[in-house]
C-alpha cells in the first residue's frame, strides 16, 4: 500500500525517509476509508430494454419506477426498501440537475411524468 504524507530527510546522503506519525496515520485512515466506498460502490447493470449508449430513457424510466414502488408499497403499508435498487440505478445514471428539477416539478404538482 503507498503511504503518502510529509516526509523529513534524515543522514547525510538524503537516503533514509522518515514520515511523520500523525501524518501517517490520517493518510492511511483516508486511503481506507476511500477502498471501502470503492468496495462498496455498484453502477446500473446493464438493461436490454436500453442497450445503446444514450442511458437518458433509462434514467428516466427507473426514476419513475422507484416513485411508482416508493408509491404502491407507502399504501400497502409494507417496508419500502426493495424500492431502494431502482434509487440505485438512477442515481447511478441520472445527472444531478435533472434528478433536482424533477423533484421541485413532483412538489409542485407539475411533473409530466404518471407516477
Amino acid at each position: 500500500m503507498l503511504i503518502r504524507g510529509t516526509y523529513t530527510f534524515t543522514g547525510r546522503y538524503k537516503s533514509h525517509l522518515e514520515l511523520e506519525p500523525a501524518t501517517a496515520t490520517k493518510e492511511v485512515k483516508m486511503a481506507e476509508d476511500i477502498q471501502a466506498k470503492l468496495e462498496k460502490y455498484r453502477t446500473a447493470p446493464f438493461d436490454a430494454r436500453f442497450p445503446n449508449q444514450n442511458q437518458t430513457r433509462n434514467c428516466w424510466s427507473n426514476y419513475l419506477d422507484y416513485h411508482r414502488c416508493q408509491k404502491v408499497l407507502d399504501a400497502k403499508g409494507v417496508d419500502t426498501t426493495p424500492c431502494d435498487w431502482y434509487k440505485r440505478v438512477y442515481k447511478s445514471l441520472c445527472p444531478l440537475s435533472w434528478v433536482q428539477k424533477w423533484d421541485d416539478q413532483r412538489e409542485e404538482g407539475t411533473f409530466p411524468g404518471k407516477i
